[in-house]
């Protein structure tokens, strides 16, 4: 997926969340997301971060965290989800249709990261939304493709993945068995699907 189909996917999925978000009780925004160390408002942040990103601000951003990818993470997003709720929704409101990326991002990245962290919002606060499953489709390719930053492939050896609402599959072994939204979570380390999926490799997960 790329070009127009893919940024139309970006937009919307964005526009989806900003409506949700705007949708919020003050008290939700402060609470935990499935990402560990990161409220509501850290995640919301930093998803429309990426337009807002510069290569100068990145490396600062990288300096604050010693040079580790999940600490400056972490950092910068606590720093942008401190700001007030209605300046991250002016964000959304501003750039939610952008299609400027984040310094060194490539292929379905802006995708994928609206695709998992709306769900790492919307799970914790039972909000129900559904990914479009060609969009996580792609995105699951992506990530077992390449190494960085989930090692996919290496954490989920030795089992057999496979889509049951779309054509997409890897690796071999057990089965485990499920909704594309289902394994993308699996894929970037999240377990909160694991009861959508089947299979006798679930057990071993």
């Amino acid at each position: 997926m790329e070009g127009n189909e893919l940024w139309a996917h970006i937009h919307g999925e964005r526009a989806a969340l900003a409506e949700m978000l705007a949708g919020l009780a003050s008290e939700q925004w402060d609470s935990p997301s499935l990402c560990p160390g990161w409220r509501i408002r850290d995640v919301a942040a930093h998803v429309i971060s990426a337009p807002q990103t510069t290569p100068w601000g990145l490396a600062a951003a990288f300096a604050r965290g010693g040079w580790n990818f999940d600490r400056m993470n972490l950092l910068e997003g606590r720093r942008r989800g401190a700001a007030p709720v209605d300046r991250i929704l002016g964000d959304y409101r501003r750039l939610a249709s952008s299609r400027r990326r984040a310094p060194g991002t490539v292929g379905p990245i802006p995708l994928l990261d609206v695709l998992v962290h709306t769900q790492d919002i919307a799970i914790p606060l039972g909000i129900a939304h559904r990914m479009p499953a060609d969009a996580a489709a792609a995105c699951a390719e992506h990530v077992w493709r390449v190494a960085f930053p989930f090692n996919a492939r290496r954490r989920l050896a030795g089992f057999g993945l496979r889509a049951t609402d779309v054509d997409w599959q890897a690796g071999s072994g057990p089965a485990v068995e499920g909704s594309i939204e289902a394994l993308l979570m699996l894929l970037t380390g999240r377990r909160a699907r694991l009861d959508r999926l089947a299979g006798p490799g679930v057990a071993l997960l």
